[in-house]
């Protein structure tokens, strides 16, 4: 695949380096035709940019193309498990050079929880339902009521 040299348009785009890394990754096009308007780096540049800041998709800039072009890209890989395969490839690829550690520590006395954070009421707080129909009524605690049960 020929790659078209895109400059860098902001400061947190991906470089030439990571690009290399990214691109035999990602899936290539299977349709003849006119050729995309936007390059799939400048794409996946406004994906980034969209999820580091936060914004609505309307809101990214019109270097990395139509929001519509990076909204569609993000959601077609996304359902058909494009994100996933390439998470998948670049773990394997930083496993392989021994750049990650799959150790995982927790510290019980760091990761505290309020007692309330549970949400849930506990079997001994609170009481259990009184059946419908009892077989020992409960006391009438009004005058009224006392007249009235006899």
């Amino acid at each position: 695949m020929t790659t078209i040299p895109v400059p860098v348009t902001g400061r947190f785009d991906l470089t030439d380096g990571q690009w290399a890394i990214l691109e035999p990754l990602l899936p290539t096009g299977k349709k003849p035709g006119r050729p995309p308007k936007w390059t799939k780096r400048q794409l996946i540049d406004g994906i980034r940019w969209r999820t580091r800041v936060g914004s609505p998709w309307r809101d990214v800039p019109a270097c990395y193309g139509a929001w519509q072009t990076v909204y569609g890209l993000f959601r077609r890989w996304q359902r058909d498990g494009t994100w996933h395969a390439i998470l998948t490839g670049l773990q394997a690829q930083a496993d392989a050079a021994g750049l990650i550690t799959w150790d995982v520590s927790v510290d019980s006395a760091i990761a505290r929880a309020h007692q309330h954070a549970a949400g849930a009421r506990k079997r001994g707080i609170s009481r259990p339902n009184r059946p419908v129909a009892s077989a020992h009524p409960s006391r009438p605690t009004t005058r009224w009521g006392a007249r009235v049960a006899g």
